[in-house]
């Protein structure tokens, strides 16, 4: 049994506007990531690159007294 996929893109860049099939494993990593350190530490980090410096001050953000 043969199985195949052809999906249809609008990339400009390629020959006849294909796409390779793994180039849409990598558009999750960023949010898991994020999600990640989310439940490790309570922060909500929505731009990347996501760096230690972020973090930091996304927790002394959240811990600030007011």
């Amino acid at each position: 049994m043969k199985a195949g996929f052809i999906w249809e893109t609008d990339e400009p860049n390629a020959p006849f506007g294909a796409k390779a099939c793994g180039e849409g494993s990598v558009a999750p990593v960023g949010p898991a990531i994020a999600n990640a350190i989310f439940d490790a530490v309570g922060v909500k980090i929505n731009s990347l690159p996501i760096s230690a410096e972020k973090i930091l001050k996304a927790l002394e953000e959240k811990n600030k007294i007011t």
